[in-house]
Parts: structure tokens; sequence; C-alpha cells
């Protein structure tokens, strides 16, 4: 039986504000981090996208918060400036509840830092914000005093890491004193973040929440085989034949970024990037175009599958698989959202045989495609002949126990056996279809 929020040991107004937001029962990751957390347990919390992981760790801070102590308690780091708003808004609207008040501040890259400063004269009690602005605030302008934080939270790890925060995000910490709770929350954990985690976390626990249905229902997910043949092509033609409202196109590195869609760009398409190469200013100006429509195509690399939220996503067109499978999820997430359909096709060749049969392991049933005469049809399965073989490899085997070799021969046996293994072959293919 799923927890209540209104049976939890926490503030009454932390119930007041949940309960306006109409949530009765904890999601997954909610019933097996918020216990742990609210006795001020080290935390590793792996969960996707939309699993409510910002009211796991965000209702334990408030429970620890003393609103009369007028100093910083609780830093939560994301890599995105899109996140940082998200979690302020959750925040802010706990917070309202609160006879109280309760003084949280948000610090990203491309505001006002003089005006920021001056304002640091009283000190927030929950920060949020990107690494970079809270480590030069905390750091290098030595306004922003973290070093009286209790808790520390590190949202989305591994995009942290994928776009080279994960330094500041050790500065930030390591200015923190002994008996720092910390809590950190991502999609994967890459090899290169566990020697951060052993550094800073006592004895964690790893709560790893499955999603329970791998993808939306309401995606049709297509294998298109490359066949050796060049994979920007591919995709234009792609394009051209599908034509559709908005297309995200997901490459693995920033360099695959750049040059499909230079590539895309020569023949006419007009293309969004986003990756982590490009600067706070360059990624608002390019989110606020892709709002206007002046993009029917975006290019980007994984840190665009989670942390910013692109209405009206039609299809999601993988340049190439993931290595790490999650993303994969991640990725084909950002289509079918709301009451609308999505399409997500990937290209593939047979190198990639392994992570395709891991993603059928996990439930994701492929459709294949190609484009012939400008439109995208139906074409067989990559391992159609394996299974036929297979299966006429099975009815032989049936064939040949069924007929035996007649004691006693007689002229023309041969072919009166071939005759009867024929006939319960078909009889067997019959049986099959």
């Amino acid at each position: 039986m799923s927890v209540r929020f209104q049976d939890l040991n926490i503030k009454p107004y932390l119930k007041a504000a949940v309960a306006d937001l109409h949530f009765e029962t904890l999601t997954q990751i909610q019933e097996e981090v918020m216990p742990l957390a609210l006795k001020g347990k080290d935390i590793i919390g792996q969960s996707q996208t939309g699993s409510g992981k910002t009211h796991a760790f965000l209702i334990p801070i408030f429970q620890g918060l003393d609103e009369e102590l007028q100093q910083v308690q609780a830093v939560i780091t994301t890599p995105t400036r899109e996140l940082a708003e998200q979690i302020y808004n959750v925040a802010n609207q706990l917070a309202s509840f609160s006879d109280k008040p309760i003084k949280i501040a948000r610090y990203v890259g491309g505001t006002d830092k003089q005006k920021t400063i001056e304002k640091l004269g009283t000190q927030p009690q929950i920060v949020i914000g990107t690494p970079g602005r809270i480590k030069d605030l905390a750091i290098n302008e030595r306004v922003l005093l973290v070093h009286t934080a209790k808790m520390f939270v590190v949202d989305e790890a591994d995009m942290t890491l994928e776009t080279g925060f994960l330094t500041d995000i050790d500065q930030i910490a390591g200015t923190m004193g002994r008996g720092l709770q910390m809590m950190v929350f991502s999609a994967t954990i890459p090899q290169a973040l566990k020697p951060f985690l052993k550094k800073y976390m006592t004895a964690p626990t790893h709560v790893h929440i499955q999603p329970r249905q791998q993808t939306a229902v309401k995606i049709e997910h297509i294998l298109y085989p490359t066949k050796h043949r060049s994979r920007v092509n591919i995709i234009a033609n792609i394009l051209k034949a599908l034509n559709p409202y908005l297309a995200i196109i997901f490459v693995n590195t920033k360099q695959n970024a750049t040059t499909v869609s230079n590539a895309l760009m020569s023949q006419g398409f007009r293309v969004g990037q986003i990756h982590g190469d490009l600067t706070p200013r360059q990624r608002r100006q390019m989110m606020q175009r892709i709002r206007n429509l002046e993009f029917q195509y975006i290019v980007a690399t994984d840190i665009a599958a989670r942390g910013i939220d692109i209405e009206g996503v039609s299809h999601v067109i993988n340049y190439e698989l993931p290595q790490d499978l999650e993303f994969y999820i991640h990725r084909v997430g950002r289509t079918a959202r709301g009451n609308y359909d999505g399409v997500a096709i990937t290209l593939y060749d047979s190198a990639e045989e392994e992570l395709l049969q891991e993603l059928e392991a996990r439930g994701i049933e492929f459709n294949y495609k190609e484009v012939k005469n400008g439109e995208l049809v139906a074409v067989n399965a990559r391992n159609a002949r394996q299974k036929r073989e297979k299966k006429e490899n099975e009815i032989d085997k049936i064939a040949k126990s069924k007929v035996r070799k007649p004691k006693k021969v007689t002229p023309g046996y041969k072919k009166k056996m071939k005759a009867q293994m024929e006939q319960v072959k078909r009889q067997e293919r019959r049986k099959r279809k």
C-alpha cells in the first residue's frame, strides 16, 4: 500500500503545501528517499525524469530547516538555469505555506552579478543555482557563505559531469564542514563520477528506481539500417519524407552536433543546436529562438534530453545509439507528451547489435523502415533471415524425428521418405503461422 503524504512526520505547512498540489501518495523514489533523507543519511538517487525526485529532496530540506536562523542551511546545484528555475519554483510553493518567512535565492549565469552581491548582506537559507555562479559568489567573491550549509544536493550529476561543472561542485563541497548531508541525483552513474562520490559521501545508500514502463506507449520505435551509407544523408532523406512539426536529432558528441548541423544547414534545413559548448548567453538565445519556432530541427547532445522542456516535439531521431541506454529512454521521452503520439527513429548498423538486443530485453519493440521513393516504408527486420533459418532448422529436426528409415528397404524408399518429410514440414509450418 502506498504511503500518504498526510501520514508523514513532517511540518504541518509542508502537508498543506503538497495537499494544495493535490499530491496524495508518494511516488516510488519519494517513498525510498524521503525516510533516509529525513534521518540525515547520504543518498545516491537514480531515477528518470518526472519521477518526483524534486520533492523527494526538497521536503527533507524544509523539514530540517531552522526558519529563525538567517544563514545558508542548504545548497542545491543543477547544471542548467532551466532546471534551477524549476526547482526554485517548487521550493517557493512549499515556502509560501510557512507562517515564518523563508529566504530562497536562485543564482545562475547571465544575471546581474553586482546586484546579486549587493543583496547578499542578508544570507539566504536555501541556495539553488548553477555550479559556476555559486562557486563564483562563494569562493571567488566570498560573499555567499555556503560553509554553514548542513545539506548539499547535486541534481543531475551526470549532466553536471558532461558540462564540465564537476570541478566547481568539488570546490563548493570542499568549503563545507563535517557532518554535511549530501544527496546526489543522477539518471546514470558514469565511472568518472565515482571518485567525487567516494570523496564526499559517507556510506551512501544507493536508491535505483527502474521505470515501471520504459517509454511512453504512444511512441513508435523505428530502426533504420544504415548499410554503411552516410548517416547525414539518411537523416536528410527522413526529414524530407516526413516534414516533421519539430524534430530533435540526438548525437553523442559536441563535435557530431556541429558536423550534423552544418551538413543539414548546407542542404537548406532550418537547424538549431544545443550542446555543452554553448555559453549561457548563446544557450538562452537558442532556447528563445526554439520557442519562437524559428527552427524545425534541433541537433542536440544528451544534455538536452533532460532539463530542457521543448514543447511540440513530434519526432526524435537518433543519429547514433547512446552507449548508456538510459539516455535512449530520456531521448525518446522528449516526444509523445500530453495527448500526442510520437515517433523515435534510430539509425543503426551491425556493430550496434548488442545495444539493440539490450533495448529489446527492456521491452521496446521496434518496427523496421527505410525511405523509398520519398516515403518511409516497412522493410525486413535485421534478424528476419536468422529467424527464418532457425525456424527451418527446427522444422527439419521434427521431420527427421518423425520420418524413420524403414527396416526393410524397397526400391524408391528414399523418394517416399522425402515426400513424407515434406508433408510433416508443411504441417509444422501451418502450425507456426
